[in-house]
């Protein structure tokens, strides 16, 4: 049985700049979503509050940078960049432990013009999860594209032809092996 053609170029290391675009889509997404409802006695909600007002626009700066170090390590072969895009997500796991986590379920007195001192609850809403989803698949996929050589980057492009399978993998310089490679390419030679 006979594979379909884009199943042969679907690869899991192909997959990788694909899931960290969407991982930096979704950590810019998650500064416009509803991070946490103040929830009061019943049905009764006070504020919502939203991924901008209590990141500063710092998810979108992380997921912007993210978006172009994903660009340019598929598009020049760039080790640092592939490691910039797991700094980025590591970073927005950082904050959301910091700033968000801390608060989620947390009980307190809200006041307002309105409504003066009434029991109000945190609950995490939407943006809350899309952010720690987000920043997971950054760092992750992110290191894991950071662990690539710069040619198996380079294979990541769209139309770029997969490397072949029987080419040599270079040994490292403090390696015994290296010198055995060396001999028996000098003798295949002769």
């Amino acid at each position: 049985m006979r594979r379909p053609a884009f199943l042969g170029f679907l690869t899991l290391e192909r997959l990788l700049p694909i899931a960290c675009l969407a991982g930096a889509l979704l950590l810019i997404g998650s500064e416009f979503m509803e991070t946490f409802r103040l929830q009061g006695a019943g049905d009764t909600v006070f504020d919502v509050s939203h991924g901008n007002e209590r990141h500063s626009w710092a998810m979108l700066v992380l997921g912007v940078a993210a978006v172009v170090a994903v660009v340019v390590a598929v598009g020049a072969g760039s080790k640092p960049a592939a490691m910039t895009i797991a700094v980025s997500g590591l970073a927005a796991l950082l904050l959301f432990l910091l700033i968000d986590l801390p608060d989620a379920g947390k009980v307190g007195t809200f006041d307002d013009a309105e409504i003066a001192f009434q029991q109000a609850e945190a609950q995490p809403e939407s943006g809350f999860w899309i952010v720690l989803i987000a920043s997971l698949v950054l760092a992750i996929c992110g290191a894991a594209m950071a662990t690539l050589s710069r040619d198996q980057l380079r294979a990541l492009r769209p139309g770029a032809k997969p490397l072949p399978k029987d080419r040599e993998k270079p040994t490292a310089p403090w390696s015994r092996r290296k010198e055995e490679t060396v001999s028996a390419k000098t003798t295949k030679r002769a």
